[in-house]
């Protein structure tokens, strides 16, 4: 048993001193946060410009419901 569980040891201790490997895990945190702002800017750019698409088109689709033949504005340059 005391032969088992001194085999086992090695595989517990870190691979890195605990001073050395702060620096990596909180350059790790930092990354992953980094990232994750960086996804959120991206999707709320895409939601912004789906809303204005949606009110567009509400407002496109209520002239027309209305009689009234009326353009959507939109911008010349279509992402």
């Amino acid at each position: 048993m005391i032969a088992l569980l001194g085999s086992l040891l090695p595989l517990g201790a870190p691979a890195l001193p605990l001073d050395e490997a702060g620096k990596y895990v909180a350059g790790a945190y930092i990354v992953f946060l980094v990232l994750l702002v960086v996804y959120l800017a991206i999707m709320a750019a895409k939601v912004q410009r789906i809303e204005k698409e949606l009110r567009e088109l509400a407002s496109f689709a209520e002239h027309r419901s209305k009689g009234e033949q009326a353009e959507p504005e939109r911008d010349e340059v279509s992402a």
